[in-house]
């Protein structure tokens, strides 16, 4: 299976991992060997309950049972998509209020960075070095990090970059900025939050000169950083929301969510602002439906920070310099890459996933499913631990 792998499905990388998956339940992953892994990755924080998760197949599976795809985007109501969205404005702030249901979180960027140019009237966007928002052309545009970017320009024009957490920075958001898009918790950068009320001062910056705050939700959301969404965290409230990745328990699907009075303006002038074939699919939004309810009946959210606690209890050892994040959105910081690569591969060898981050080198993403219980993280920063350990007698060896 791996030969015809590497034969048949185009790769994102020279060198990937490879794993011949079997099969894979809570957290779990099992290979074509039956080796089991413990997973501390979690579909890069997708599978937000764990792999198999009852409600969520069942929800799918009784949807299948009704009706698959009946027609594009927008057109008719259909019972998951539609509480599924009431749901989910239920439990966010009053000025977000309408939902948009796409398929990936890179369409959400898409749509909302069209939305803050429809609503302003103008064209420039801001954005911040090192971000990661997607990886089509417009979230390409967005995305702060050149060396990912320059052979496939040019881009969208009218984009311009700050520095995340830099507060002299914040003056250049002006009268000419359509809105601002930052990550509640930088990702790909190395899990970084922001500092001194650095939200709340872009926000205000923002309502001065008329620009729209865009927060991009996609790993923060849906429970992973101790409240429903990230921005939560950090006293603001934005204009729109963008949401993917955790929010159907590992199926595709994203969605970006603003006031109504804005999302509106994507029906006319011109009609048709945005549109997607696939974008609320029944059988999606019902695991999202499923999803969305059992992270807020078992208070998953809450519960992320007393598992953040055991993990920063568990994970000290020399190689590890710092923990950075919040909740179960960790990122374990070692002095170099050679140590971080050392780390992760020597963990998959006994038995624990982890896994790297985009643009920060040094770093080892822990995001496991938002279940995982007290034993398996013991389990896993046991293995963590010793091969760490492993390493270090290595290091003095040389």
């Amino acid at each position: 299976m791996k030969q015809d792998f590497l034969k048949y499905q185009a790769q994102t990388s020279p060198y990937p991992l490879g794993m011949e998956i079997s099969h894979a339940v809570g957290s779990y992953i099992y290979d074509t060997n039956n080796k089991k892994y413990l997973d501390f990755v979690a579909g890069v924080s997708a599978v937000s309950l764990g792999h198999q998760h009852p409600k969520v197949n069942q929800a799918i599976k009784d949807q299948l049972d009704k009706y698959s795809h009946v027609m594009v985007y927008g057109e008719y109501a259909q019972h998951p998509s539609v509480a599924y969205c009431k749901l989910l404005v239920e439990n966010l702030p009053p000025n977000l209020n309408k939902v948009y249901l796409v398929n990936s979180g890179t369409e959400a960027c898409e749509g909302a960075l069209k939305l803050v140019r429809r609503v302003t009237g103008r064209s420039q966007l801001i954005s911040c070095h090192n971000a990661y928002h997607g990886n089509t052309m417009g979230s390409m545009s967005v995305m702060g990090f050149e060396e990912r970017k320059q052979i496939f320009r040019p881009l969208i024009p009218d984009v311009d970059f700050i520095t995340f957490n830099n507060e002299e920075d914040i003056q250049k958001i002006t009268t000419k900025t359509a809105g601002i898009i930052l990550e509640s918790i930088q990702g790909g950068a190395g899990f970084i939050e922001p500092q001194n009320d650095y939200l709340v001062k872009i926000k205000k910056r923002c309502e001065e000169v008329g620009a729209l705050l865009i927060l991009d939700e996609i790993q923060p959301g849906f429970g992973r950083t101790g409240k429903l969404f990230g921005f939560e965290n950090y006293n603001v409230i934005p204009d729109v929301i963008i949401i993917g990745k955790g929010m159907a328990g590992g199926m595709p699907v994203g969605g970006f969510v603003a006031n109504e009075k804005y999302m509106d303006l994507l029906s006319h002038d011109p009609k048709l602002g945005h549109i997607t074939t696939f974008g609320g699919h029944p059988v999606i939004a019902a695991a999202c439906l499923a999803t969305l309810e059992e992270i807020l009946e078992k208070d998953y959210s809450n519960q992320s920070l007393a598992k953040e606690k055991l993990f920063r209890e568990l994970l000290v050892h020399p190689l590890i310099e710092q923990i950075r994040g919040k909740g179960l959105m960790l990122a374990a910081m070692t002095k170099n890459s050679e140590i971080t690569n050392k780390v992760i591969l020597k963990c998959q060898e006994k038995g624990l996933i982890l896994f790297w981050l985009l643009f920060e080198s040094c770093a080892i993403r822990i995001t496991p499913p938002l279940t995982i219980s007290e034993n398996e993280i013991r389990e896993g920063c046991s293995i963590f631990i010793e091969a760490m350990d492993e390493i270090l007698s290595e290091l003095k060896n040389c």
